[in-house]
């Protein structure tokens, strides 16, 4: 499990949360909370003594609640699949097509 002093080390030795975060196998949004307590998404109940605890950013931290999905355009298997299809669809299932 990941400690707040972790995630603090690392910050304060210049890691971004995203940086940390990934270092210690978590999202960047988590890596903030652990760290401050605080959530990363863009609260605007927080005071400004929420952002006097070590770690915390006086901004918007939105991007760390909120990272980018990977979703990938392109896999191997269903690429095969469909060339194996349109071989049979055009009765060439004995030789596979050319990319």
């Amino acid at each position: 499990m990941v400690t707040r002093a972790q995630v603090l080390d690392l910050v304060h030795r210049g890691r971004s949360y995203f940086q940390a975060g990934h270092e210690l196998g978590i999202p960047a949004g988590k890596a903030y909370l652990i760290a401050t307590g605080l959530p990363a998404d863009g609260s605007p109940a927080l005071t400004d003594e929420d952002f006097e605890r070590p770690g915390a950013i006086k901004g918007s931290t939105q991007a760390l609640a909120n990272p980018p999905h990977v979703n990938p355009t392109v896999k191997p298997e269903v690429l095969e699949w469909v060339k194996q299809r349109a071989a049979r669809d055009l009765g060439h299932d004995r030789e596979p097509l050319e990319d």
